[in-house]
């Protein structure tokens, strides 16, 4: 049986901080299992994930990013970079790739500057000024592509990546309800909801 998972995750990086927005619906095939699902993971005081795709791979690959983060702070006395966690991450799901995760990330967090990477199913990770992922990321990558900026305030990024969820709520069934933020500034990470519409 095919069992459709559907949702929306968008990041973009500011000037000063990253951003990363997510909706709330969960979905199991065309049925809408629930209505405030928390779709973006604080996994250490500096970094966040963005989820698309099966929740109980999701929990088991967050632990694990949250061990690995403590782990190093612990032995270095330095938060872990973000990149590190990106290609830690990686080989998680490379690892697997003959029984895979059903999952696809968005990683963001702050270290020496704003640091944003998208992870792929089997591994292959990116890092970019903007990305998106799930069913929605059609419409959402339209409205980031055509109003993206790299010099943007905190709160235009905010802004940008609420329309870029909300575009997708409109248009894609998967996508639905509210729109939640994570704002991952150089001091620690702002967390907001904003209503679908």
């Amino acid at each position: 049986m095919r069992v459709l998972h559907g949702t929306t995750t968008v990041g973009l990086v500011a000037r000063n901080a990253v951003i990363v927005a997510a909706d709330k619906r969960a979905s199991s095939g065309t049925y809408v299992a629930h209505k405030a699902v928390k779709k973006i993971v604080r996994i250490s005081d500096h970094v966040v994930l963005t989820t698309a795709g099966l929740v109980a791979d999701t929990q088991v690959l967050a632990s694990l990013l949250r061990i690995k983060a403590t782990e190093y702070s612990l032995a270095n006395k330095a938060k872990i970079p973000v990149k590190s966690l990106a290609a830690y991450l990686s080989l998680l799901l490379n690892a697997y790739k003959y029984v895979p995760f059903i999952v696809q990330f968005i990683l963001a967090g702050y270290d020496d500057r704003p640091r944003l990477f998208n992870i792929e199913f089997f591994g292959d990770y990116t890092e970019e000024k903007y990305t998106v992922t799930g069913s929605g990321s059609p419409v959402a990558i339209g409205v980031l592509e055509s109003e993206y900026r790299e010099d943007m305030s905190e709160e235009e990024a905010v802004a940008l990546a609420v329309k870029a969820v909300r575009s997708s709520i409109r248009r894609d069934v998967f996508t639905g309800e509210a729109v939640d933020v994570a704002i991952v500034r150089p001091n620690g990470i702002e967390e907001r909801s904003y209503s679908s519409g």
